[in-house]
């Protein structure tokens, strides 16, 4: 048994933010059942090509997912968004500005008619205040919230390599949805949970943030070196392998100096004495590291890190990622299935005690006529029957 087996979401959902949230819980075994428009379904089933003709994006995200094609612009299709809605523990949304109610899914109208309701709202910037209807993507939340001022060089910004925003709000929606339930356990009471892309990803820069306060000065741009602790960055070997060290504290810092570099008197050098000097002063330190390093096999340098109990790791690509002996070691990978083959898949990094769902990602209205049938609707037409086959589980 899983945490949420009997727990029944319903999601109308696109893009990341609401199906990385809602992945999660149909992870822990909650029953999911995605809204999808006729025709397209979730514009992210088209983002790419890239997993066996799939989107990469879509599989990553709607895994264990029950997918029904709905126009929900029809009245017919309306009444079948609101039956789902009234017996669904969890409705979750991310459409754009005011869709949600105009489709009759507003948080007050719900709780209204279901006070231990629990619905979630993900929005870009809030569903109040000054940009309440202003479109919000991924990018331009970075960009909002100073993201890409921190990321990147001195002369370029660059964004962050994944939809970090997205994630941001997708855990947030996920772990207020579970706090939800537990409350709801406890009061009989359901939630109204608002999430922005925004919020969520401005406390992510938190850090930065109390560094600027505080010190009236942002950190700057050092491309992969940590902007305030150093030495914390990348160093080419002789076989041109790149290492990244982390010093955290003073102790490391002298074994690193003893042991890896072999010049122990850097860690008595006045300019080197302290973390805050040896940022101000990395200009000097980074071709002393860069010159002792280039002079070794990373093999060697390995070997000396380990020594020393110095922190590290190779800077690796994706595709080294997809071999990664940790993965692998610790047996992380499982098969799941799709319309186009099966694909490896990453368990989720939650370890409750019984393994996560993995399941199938479904094709687009796959589960159509199965949901039809168990609200007692003909599977064709939509039209109420007499003596429905069976009653939709919750």
């Amino acid at each position: 048994m899983l945490p949420l087996d009997g727990i029944t979401v319903l999601s109308l959902e696109h893009a990341v933010a609401a199906p990385f949230a809602s992945r999660q819980l149909a992870d822990l075994g909650a029953r999911v059942i995605k809204i999808e428009r006729p025709g397209g379904g979730d514009f992210a089933r088209h983002y790419d090509e890239a997993v066996n003709g799939l989107s990469s994006y879509f599989v990553w995200l709607n895994r264990s997912k029950e997918s029904v094609e709905l126009d929900v612009k029809t009245d017919s299709g309306r009444e079948v968004l609101h039956e789902l809605a009234d017996r669904a523990d969890v409705v979750i949304q991310n459409l754009g500005p005011g869709a949600a109610d105009r489709l009759g899914l507003g948080a007050d109208r719900l709780r209204a008619r279901d006070p231990r309701k629990i619905v979630v709202n993900i929005t870009g910037w809030g569903s109040d205040g000054p940009w309440q209807d202003r479109k919000a993507y991924d990018l331009l939340v970075q960009c909002e919230t100073g993201l890409l001022s921190l990321t990147g060089t001195p002369d370029d910004v660059v964004k962050v390599g994944v939809s970090i925003a997205d994630i941001a709000a997708g855990m947030y929606a996920f772990s207020a949805t579970l706090a939800a339930l537990f409350q709801r356990e406890v009061t009989g009471e359901g939630a109204s949970i608002e999430i922005s892309l925004f919020e969520a990803l401005a406390e992510w820069v938190g850090q930065p943030a109390h560094f600027t306060a505080g010190a009236g000065r942002q950190p700057g741009r050092f491309g992969a070196q940590h902007a305030t602790i150093a030495p914390y960055g990348p160093y080419v070997a002789d076989d041109d392998h790149t290492l990244f060290i982390a010093i955290q504290n003073e102790p490391e810092w002298e074994r690193f100096c003893d042991v890896v570099l072999g010049r122990p008197e850097l860690a008595r050098d006045v300019r080197f004495a302290s973390n805050s000097l040896r940022v101000a002063n990395r200009d000097l330190l980074n071709p002393i590291i860069t010159s002792i390093f280039g002079q070794n096999r990373s093999s060697e340098l390995v070997s000396r890190l380990n020594i020393a109990r110095v922190a590290y790791a190779g800077v690796n690509t994706v595709a080294e990622l997809l071999e990664h002996p940790v993965l692998s070691g610790r047996d992380r990978w499982r098969e799941v299935s799709t319309e186009a083959g099966p694909i490896r898949a990453l368990l989720p990094p939650m370890n409750l005690g019984a393994e996560a769902r993995m399941g199938d990602v479904p094709a687009l209205g796959q589960h159509t006529a199965q949901i039809l049938d168990e609200l007692g609707r003909d599977p064709i037409t939509g039209v109420k029957v007499t003596n429905p086959s069976t009653s939709l589980e919750i």
